[in-house]
């Protein structure tokens, strides 16, 4: 694989918020399109608010890095044991092309050990978005509305799973 195709995963700091906001704004775009609302919070959010967030103690914001580029970004929310993804973002012409999924299997060691369950939120009717998740292991807990808006809240509980049990699944799948 060429080192441009290479995702490096790395904690998101001040330095790269602007990129970070363009990422998220180029992503999030077909999300507004889709429930018909331009003024879902990712495409709203200030360079202030978003500067203030990468400070937060309790806020960890991965991106991916191709080369250079940014091309893709997610933000985990820590409290307590359990730990909370928003903002997943890649950008469109690298969506379907295993961006996300690379993201989302390296949150896992940037969460603190204590962490017993993930959470994670998606518009109902993200049928892309739902897939990805139930491919991760995260499973559909409940709905809550918003608006106009219905988002699908799902879950993965986190744990040491026996080596045989494992195995088993691994060869299953």
């Amino acid at each position: 694989m060429s080192e441009e195709h290479v995702l490096r995963i790395d904690v998101v700091g001040a330095a790269d918020a602007g990129e970070l906001l363009t990422v998220r704004r180029a992503a999030f775009v077909t999300e507004a399109q889709r429930y018909n609302d331009p003024n879902i919070p990712p495409l709203t959010q200030t360079m202030e608010e978003l500067l203030a967030d990468l400070a937060r103690p309790d806020v960890v914001t991965l991106a991916g890095w191709q080369g250079h580029r940014m091309v893709g970004s997610l933000r985990v929310e820590l409290e307590g044991d359990k730990a909370t993804l928003g903002r997943f973002a890649v950008v469109p012409d690298l969506q379907r092309h295993g961006v996300g999924t690379q993201l989302l299997l390296a949150v896992l060691q940037y969460l603190p050990e204590h962490t017993e369950e993930v959470w994670v939120f998606t518009g109902k009717d993200s049928k892309q978005n739902l897939s990805l998740y139930a491919q991760a292991g995260f499973e559909h807990e409940h709905d809550e509305h918003t608006g106009q808006l219905t988002y699908a809240y799902l879950r993965k509980i986190l744990g040491d799973v026996p080596e045989e049990e494992g195995d088993a699944v691994g060869q299953q799948g």
